[in-house]
């Protein structure tokens, strides 16, 4: 059964989000608090995916976030917030989450952002060789890992999908479009910004000077491309 943690103090929202998950064929695991998500996480190892309310008693879901990152680096995470305001999505995704949904939405957008973020969670690789190299970083396909000169980087799993489609199309300017339809799929509900603050993460984690990048190039206009 594919698990899921839902953080959310509101009884009616957390009820609306477990039957329309259970429905979909997953198990739910609920949360009313940051602090009780925070208990639950290290005995159940079989969680691959959180929803995180933004606005929680006690922690906030962005300290929850970081938090999970710090010691769940593959975990999925998926903001819940009630704010549309521009500040806070990038907020959520610069502290690590994967995706973000505004309040109030649909089952059918809350299952689709869910079924593509699990996907690439415990997506398999099938035969596909082990390992990618490009310049000093090493893309292990199995693990879905990725090294810089032999030192590990921490990516969440959309940073990893998005470093996979940069590699098999090394030196090929990717518009944004592109990505956003790679990583998140043809379905997304989403905006186009997200690819935007995902690759700002990225190069803070693999540039030597974000200021000057020369792994993740700008295409201005256009979109972003790996390598020369």
């Amino acid at each position: 059964m594919k698990s899921i943690l839902v953080v959310e103090d509101e009884s009616s929202i957390i009820g609306f989000v477990a039957i329309n998950l259970k429905r979909a064929g997953y198990s739910v695991v609920e949360a009313e608090s940051g602090e009780k998500a925070l208990e639950i996480l290290p005995e159940r190892t079989d969680i691959k995916l959180a929803l995180l309310d933004v606005m929680l008693p006690g922690i906030d879901g962005f300290e929850v976030c970081r938090q999970i990152r710090a010691t769940r680096p593959n975990m999925g995470i998926i903001m819940l917030s009630a704010l549309s305001q521009e500040v806070d999505k990038v907020t959520g995704l610069m502290t690590g989450a994967d995706d973000y949904i505004t309040k109030p939405f649909s089952p059918t957008e809350l299952i689709a952002r869910v079924d593509a973020l699990f996907r690439r969670v415990g997506g398999d690789d099938g035969a596909e060789k082990n390992f990618m190299s490009s310049g000093p970083f090493a893309l292990n396909i199995r693990n879905r890992t990725l090294s810089k000169n032999g030192v590990p980087i921490r990516l969440t799993q959309v940073e990893y999908t998005i470093m996979k489609l940069f590699f098999d199309n090394s030196g090929k300017a990717l518009s944004r479009e592109d990505i956003l339809t790679n990583v998140w799929g043809r379905n997304y509900y989403g905006e186009l910004k997200i690819v935007d603050v995902n690759i700002r993460r990225l190069r803070v984690k693999v540039e030597d000077d974000t200021a000057e990048p020369s792994y993740i190039t700008t295409v201005w206009g256009f979109g972003y491309k790996w390598g020369s």
